[in-house]
């Protein structure tokens, strides 16, 4: 992200497992949270001076394959817990906002960036909906014979870096307030400044030789919907 003073906000969502084997799953997993950042709270004077803020509702839709260090399975006798790993690929939503007055506003339709104006960050403003590798690591541990719990932390890389509205160089404000409002402007460049002849105009704004990142930790409680079937014995003649 734009290097912001990062918040952690909580997050919920299910998954639905299925073991080809104790050490390989797969599964489909969906997540749905919330971001936010504030230079407000960050120890960089700089920062405080960019003055910016977001906050962005994100719902992920993802696959991955798990593998087990150990062979596991819920109930099962042999180990009751084990370390392991995921990696899949995921789509997501979200929808950064800025603060204007103590009231929130979409900030993708602002072009906050000079998005589709002469000389902007880009022809089209950023998409909402994106794909995202999420990979990361856990441990499973069994709880009763149908009952599991997982640890887990999960990184998630993505292909944009405006999950914050923040990436290139300042625009002017002065066009981005004639062709798209007062508040577009500001939200441009909120900083605090003494001079009124400083102008951040063509500054760096955020850092476009990085994209952004999220991610989801938690605890998630794993109940065994089925059974296998057990093999029955032959019969001989």
């Amino acid at each position: 992200m734009g290097h912001f003073n990062q918040f952690t906000k909580s997050a919920g969502g299910a998954v639905f497992r299925y073991n080809f084997n104790p050490r390989l799953a797969a599964r489909i997993s969906v997540f749905a949270g919330a971001i936010e950042g504030d230079d407000s709270f960050s120890n960089s004077q700089s920062q405080q001076q960019r003055n910016l803020k977001f906050r962005s509702n994100l719902s992920e839709l993802s696959g991955q394959l798990e593998f087990n260090f150990l062979d596991y399975e819920i109930g099962n006798d042999y180990h009751g817990f084990s370390p392991y790993i995921f990696a899949g690929v995921a789509g997501y939503k979200f929808k950064p906002q800025g603060n204007v007055n103590d009231q929130w506003v979409d900030l993708q339709p602002l072009g906050t960036e000079g998005q589709g104006l002469p000389g902007g960050a880009s022809k089209r403003k950023y998409k909402l909906t994106q794909f995202s590798i999420p990979f990361g690591v856990g441990v499973k541990i069994n709880l009763s014979k149908r009952i599991g719990i997982s640890l887990e932390w999960g990184l998630r890389k993505t292909f944009t870096d405006y999950l914050d509205d923040v990436s290139t160089r300042y625009y002017d404000p002065a066009i981005i307030a004639a062709r798209r409002g007062n508040n577009a402007a500001y939200l441009s460049d909120p900083s605090i400044g003494t001079d009124p002849n400083y102008t951040n105009v063509g500054r760096q704004r955020g850092n476009p030789t990085t994209k952004d990142w999220y991610n989801f930790s938690g605890i998630a409680i794993t109940i065994k919907l089925k059974e296998k079937r057990k093999s029955c014995p032959g019969v001989y003649k």
